[in-house]
C-alpha cells in the first residue's frame, strides 16, 4: 500500500513545468534612416534638417523611410511644414498654403495621407531660416512655415520601406489662387523622422549536424 500511494507522487514530481513564452521585445523608438533626393538643409535656430517633398507618382523618386525588421505594425511620426519663398521686397505679402502628401508602399499602394495648413504675414511667420544661402546672414530663400505633427500606422506586411510623396499644393494670395499638381514640383518639408516599433525576434540559424571523425 505504501509504494502504491507514493509512486504517483514521485511521477508527479518529475513532470518539468510549461515553459513560459518568451517575453515580447520593448517598443523601440528611434530616428528614421531616411533617403531624401531633395534636402533643404539645416535650420539655422532648431539645428533641425528639412528635407522637401516633390509632387510625384513613383514612389522609388519620393523620400524612402526604411523599415526595421519588426513584428506588428509600425508608427511613422514627422513634422510637416509648408515652404515658402521669403524676400524682404514681399515681407508683408500674404499666402496660404495647403499642401498634401501621401505614404505609399513600393508597389504604389497609398497608406495614408497627411496635409499642412500654414498662412504667411510676415518673417514672424517662418518657423526657421534655412542656412547656406546667399540672402542676408547666409540663409536660403526658401524657408519652412507651420508645423503639422504626423503619424501614420504603417501595416506588418510593409517590410522594407515606404516612400512620401507630395500630392497638392493650393496656394491663396491676395490676387488670386494657383493649384499645382505637377510631378516635380516641391510643395513641403518634413522634418524630425522617427518610427516606434517592435523589433522582430532573430531568426533562428540552423544547427549544423555532429557527425563523428573515423579515427
Amino acid at each position: 500500500m505504501l509504494l502504491l500511494l507514493t509512486l504517483p507522487a514521485a511521477a508527479q514530481s518529475n513532470r518539468r513545468p510549461p515553459r513560459k513564452p518568451a517575453p515580447a521585445p520593448a517598443m523601440k523608438t528611434e530616428p528614421a534612416e531616411l533617403t531624401c533626393p531633395a534636402p533643404l538643409g539645416v535650420g539655422v535656430t532648431t539645428k533641425v534638417a528639412f528635407c522637401e517633398v516633390a509632387i510625384g507618382r513613383d514612389p522609388a523618386s519620393g523620400v524612402l523611410v526604411k523599415l526595421p525588421p519588426h513584428r506588428g505594425p509600425v508608427t511613422l511620426r514627422f513634422d510637416l511644414h509648408a515652404r515658402h519663398t521669403y524676400s524682404q521686397e514681399d515681407a508683408h505679402v500674404y499666402a496660404r498654403y495647403i499642401a498634401s502628401v501621401g505614404v505609399l508602399t513600393m508597389d504604389n499602394t497609398l497608406v495614408s495621407r497627411a496635409l499642412v495648413m500654414a498662412e504667411y504675414r510676415s518673417a514672424k511667420d517662418l518657423l526657421d531660416r534655412i542656412g547656406g544661402g546667399a540672402g542676408p546672414g547666409g540663409v536660403k530663400a526658401v524657408a519652412p512655415i507651420g508645423d503639422e505633427k504626423i503619424s501614420i500606422a504603417i501595416p506588418e506586411s510593409v517590410e522594407d520601406q515606404v516612400s512620401i510623396l507630395g500630392e497638392k499644393l493650393t496656394v491663396e494670395r491676395q490676387d488670386g489662387t494657383e493649384t499645382f499638381q505637377q510631378p516635380g514640383r516641391l510643395i513641403a518639408a518634413i522634418s524630425n523622422v522617427q518610427i516606434e516599433y517592435r523589433p522582430a525576434p532573430p531568426k533562428k540559424s540552423a544547427t549544423s549536424k555532429k557527425g563523428g571523425r573515423g579515427k
